[in-house]
């Protein structure tokens, strides 16, 4: 009786945080689906009829179009580039013994501790030397450096439970280091590089402050940049439909990535379970 009084509790608080959480996401889509005077006369009901038309502005007079694309760019290259190199690191540190891994484990844990904003001014004198403000390239490399530290101990943790066993097969079959690492650690270890680059993805994705300091030029702009624009001009101008249709187009790539690989995340978050 009390497991059952329990399972009921357990199942009651399920429900009541999933309310939580999705009821926003439905008001926000609701409301970017009503003209502009639905939203101010009744923000929070339902929308009595469908219209689109704030996609429309929002994609082609606010600049969502050239913001989705800068972002699809910028966030595919980043991750792809972040996993790759994140995975050769990480399977070094983790699979070889050799002089001086311990301090390179150990910068790299430093880089975790250093808080965004202390090297906003330095990185921006030092991006603007080296002529990389408002470029894709300049943008991609800080978003490479900022998340190296982390993948890299993610994949660390899980290259350390991949059995020596299968290893050592291969090089008795005759892989070389290249091959061994591309043809047989590179494939055994998806499920975390697939975590880790969902992890990656929806980071850069929604990153904002980065991109604030690094871009300032309307045609380099990323999504983030373009959804406050929108905002700020809501000051003069009151066009809630649009913002709304924004944040709906900001947040469907990332839930649809999700769902993709929802499984694969799920693998790669219960990895350490594996045993040689």
């Amino acid at each position: 009786m009390k497991k059952a009084a329990k399972m009921i509790q357990n199942h009651l608080f399920l429900v009541i945080v999933s309310m939580l959480i999705i009821t926003p996401v439905i008001w926000v889509f609701a409301n970017s689906v009503k003209s502009s005077a639905e939203i101010l006369l009744e923000p929070l009901s339902l929308p009595k009829q469908f219209t689109f038309d704030n996609y429309i502005r929002a994609w082609s007079e606010a600049g969502f179009g050239t913001g989705f694309i800068n972002s699809v760019i910028v966030t595919l290259i980043s991750v792809t580039l972040i996993v790759v190199v994140s995975a050769m690191a990480a399977y070094v540190l983790s699979r070889k013994k050799f002089r001086f891994r311990v301090a390179i484990q150990n910068t790299f844990l430093m880089g975790l501790m250093l808080p965004t904003f202390l090297a906003m001014a330095p990185l921006f004198l030092l991006m603007n030397d080296l002529n990389l403000v408002n470029t894709f390239h300049g943008l991609i490399m800080v978003y490479i450096a900022y998340s190296l530290s982390f993948t890299i101990f993610m994949l660390i943790a899980f290259f350390n439970h991949i059995p020596h066993s299968l290893e050592e097969a291969a090089i008795i079959d005759g892989c070389g280091p290249f091959t061994l690492f591309w043809k047989v650690m590179f494939p055994l270890a998806k499920p975390g590089l697939i975590s880790a680059a969902i992890f990656n993805f929806v980071g850069i994705w929604n990153e904002y402050i980065l991109a604030l300091i690094l871009i300032n030029e309307e045609q380099f702009k990323t999504l983030p940049l373009k959804l406050a624009n929108i905002m700020m001009v809501q000051q003069y101008h009151t066009d809630w439909g649009a913002l709304y249709a924004g944040l709906v187009m900001s947040f469907i790539p990332v839930t649809i990535f999700y769902l993709i690989f929802q499984k694969r995340l799920i693998e790669g978050s219960t990895a350490g379970s594996v045993k040689e």
